[in-house]
């Protein structure tokens, strides 16, 4: 019986489209997003958070656009953004016209609730015109009424049926640069959802459990549903959706991605959970060292281990790694290899330095290898 190599994920084929200068699906990286939540029509608010958002390394931001105030600061803050806007629109194709001429990269908006062919079509005009993309959003929380008679309740049938009653909308208009969202609170629904809309279509999908909750429950049913679709190859783009800071969704969005091998972006800490063995204090450590090394988007890896019981056999797999020693000495590994001794006092800024430095060494070397391929492709 053959096996699947356990570490492969074989991501499902899907067109490719365009989110602003963003490529989502196809071959193309798994993209992370998030959605400001200051006011939309306090434009200089709302670009302060983009700001935040973009420097936590967001590929994609949506604001919200319920009013025409909104739309009127739309042309301003997407200006000001360095990544693709995506406006969120909710039944009023007007709003969906003015984000477009204002410069958004994307509507998020359902076709089929704006009302008559006529309205749509002007949906799709503007879109065709301003070269937006536009996303398909289906919520268990605000399915078609028809649907819920026929189904009796929201369920992964419903949704699907939703989404592609949507689509089918656009593909009748001769639109087909949209994503697709099957989003639910409920992870199993979720899951479904995703797994049949997948099979039906070869559109991008947008992953999301939505109204996921706090910060720590939120993140952990995002890492559960979305974990469980990505590995199956299921998935374009991402959004962690917390009642949290943004930043933190982008945050637990790549941790998310790390942790599969998906996308890679900043330091990912191997770090025990402390115990009685441990020569130094762990939890403090690696809580400081996480604030410290945030600014680092260098992809590295770096261990922190307590004692000598696995911490040279994680050493060795991670580019820095720091295992505890007996009275105050503990060794520093570089490239999986013992390297010198350090002591308590020097712990974590020494390790912020040797990280820096090899995020730096590393920059240099991409630097370097970029050059000959930007010369190669000049000519």
């Amino acid at each position: 019986m053959s096996v699947r190599p356990y570490r492969d994920i074989f991501r499902r084929e899907s067109r490719q489209i365009m989110v602003g200068n963003v490529p989502v699906g196809g071959d193309a990286p798994i993209t992370v997003q998030s959605m400001t939540n200051a006011l939309t029509s306090d434009a200089r608010a709302t670009i302060n958070q983009i700001r935040q958002i973009e420097e936590a390394g967001a590929d994609i931001i949506r604001v919200s656009c319920p009013d025409e105030e909104s739309t009127a600061a739309m042309p301003e803050i997407c200006r000001a953004a360095n990544v693709p806007i995506v406006a969120d629109i909710h039944f009023h194709y007007k709003r969906a016209l003015e984000a477009a001429d204002a410069g958004a990269a994307c509507l998020r908006i359902n076709p089929g609730n704006i009302g008559s062919a006529d309205r749509v079509r002007e949906v799709v005009r503007a879109a065709k015109a301003n070269g937006c993309s536009m996303r398909i959003g289906v919520n268990a929380g605000s399915l078609e009424r028809h649907l819920l008679e026929k189904y009796g309740e929201p369920c992964p049938e419903a949704m699907v049926e939703s989404a592609l009653d949507h689509a089918r909308i656009l593909e009748d208009n001769d639109f087909h640069e949209f994503k697709i969202s099957c989003k639910a609170s409920d992870v199993f629904l979720a899951v479904a959802a995703y797994q049949g809309l997948a099979g039906a279509c070869d559109y991008p999908l947008h992953l999301g459990i939505t109204e996921a909750g706090g910060f720590r429950s939120g993140s952990v049913k995002s890492s559960i549903g979305m974990g469980m679709l990505l590995w199956a190859g299921i998935g374009d783009t991402i959004r962690v959706s917390l009642s949290a800071d943004p930043v933190e969704e982008i945050k637990v969005g790549y941790d998310i991605l790390k942790s599969l091998g998906l996308r890679h972006r900043g330091v990912r800490i191997v770090s025990c959970p402390s115990c009685a063995r441990q020569a130094f204090p762990v939890i403090k450590t690696v809580e400081t060292l996480e604030e410290r090394l945030a600014h680092i988007s260098t992809p590295l890896s770096l261990s922190i281990i307590g004692c000598v019981v696995n911490g040279p056999g994680e050493a060795r797999e991670t580019d820095i790694g720091l295992t505890g020693g007996g009275n105050g000495n503990h060794m520093v590994y570089l490239s999986g290899v013992t390297d010198h001794k350090i002591k308590d006092d020097a712990l974590v800024d020494h390790i912020v330095e040797l990280v820096e430095a090899k995020a730096a060494e590393l920059e240099a070397a991409a630097a370097a290898d970029a050059e000959p391929q930007a010369a190669s492709a000049a000519h």
